[in-house]
């Protein structure tokens, strides 16, 4: 993340808000909550909550809440059973292998 592009006081924010998005899991917060919770004026806020979905840090859902973008519903690839072959005998414990003949 490059933080070099703010003021002092506007990188101590970032790592304000990011601290929080990793302290509370789940957090989503439109804009507007955003700006009240942290105190901010709404163009500081959206500079600031754009520049953190630009670094992939959040993103913002379709109902407008920014949320940390390692959250939610993660699309996994569907499970599938594994093919083998095992030998009936060779897969038996010793005790309960048929004796010798």
């Amino acid at each position: 993340m490059n933080e070099g592009l703010f003021s002092a006081s506007n990188q101590q924010i970032l790592r304000r808000i990011c601290g929080e998005y990793l302290e509370m899991p789940g957090l989503q917060l439109t804009a507007r909550q955003a700006q009240r919770l942290w105190g901010l004026d709404e163009a500081t806020c959206a500079q600031l909550l754009a520049f953190l979905a630009e670094s992939k840090f959040l993103t913002c859902t379709v109902d407008g809440k920014y949320v940390r973008l390692t959250e939610g519903a993660l699309r996994r690839p569907p499970l599938r059973m594994a093919k083998t072959s095992v030998d009936a005998t060779t897969s038996l414990r010793a005790s309960e292998r048929p004796p010798a003949a």
